[in-house]
């Protein structure tokens, strides 16, 4: 099936710049979101990265503040990270995923180096998963697999991000 394939094929192949290759000149916002679609497989325009969600992750601690109205490279890697993991947590999940990171390597580019890494591992198994032979009544098989196996693992993340959390001031809650 060449939807299938080439939906495998991309997962296979695209992949956020490396960091080496991300602008190293000032972007203003406009050129941010223009640089953005390009980090992360996309099948509808309409996922687009705005200037007012760019300034929301930043009033929630998730991407560092602009230098005057200029962004980097650490704000195009931290904004990728975001748009990916966004898909999946919520953006306090987000936020104690990266505080997690940054306490364990405060380096901006080794932190996108560990998160590209890890995207690059996800991108190749669920590639693996797909069978690109497939015939159209095997997909809603395929695509209860792959539900199933999202499940799984959003419940285990769930839990460790859990873990990860400071416990609360005041709170008797205890970790399991």
């Amino acid at each position: 099936m060449e939807e299938l394939l080439d939906l495998k094929q991309r997962m296979e192949h695209e992949r956020p710049v490396e960091w080496e290759q991300l602008p190293d000149i000032a972007l203003y916002m406009d050129q941010i979101i223009s640089f953005m679609p390009r980090q992360l497989i996309r099948f509808d325009e309409g996922e687009g990265l705005t200037s007012a969600m760019v300034n929301n992750y930043i009033k929630d601690g998730l991407v560092p503040r602009a230098e005057g109205k200029r962004y980097g490279p650490t704000h195009l890697g931290y904004l990728t990270a975001v748009c990916a993991l966004k898909k999946v947590l919520s953006v306090r999940d987000v936020g104690v995923l990266l505080a997690a990171g940054q306490e364990r390597n405060s380096d901006p580019e080794q932190l996108y180096s560990c998160f590209c890494q890890a995207l690059d591992r996800a991108l190749n198994e669920t590639a693996q998963a797909l069978d690109e032979e497939a015939d159209r009544e095997d997909l809603a098989k395929m695509a209860l697999d792959l539900a199933l196996r999202s499940y799984a693992n959003q419940m285990a993340c769930a839990r460790i991000l859990d873990i990860l959390q400071p416990p609360e001031e005041g709170s008797s809650k205890k970790k399991k």
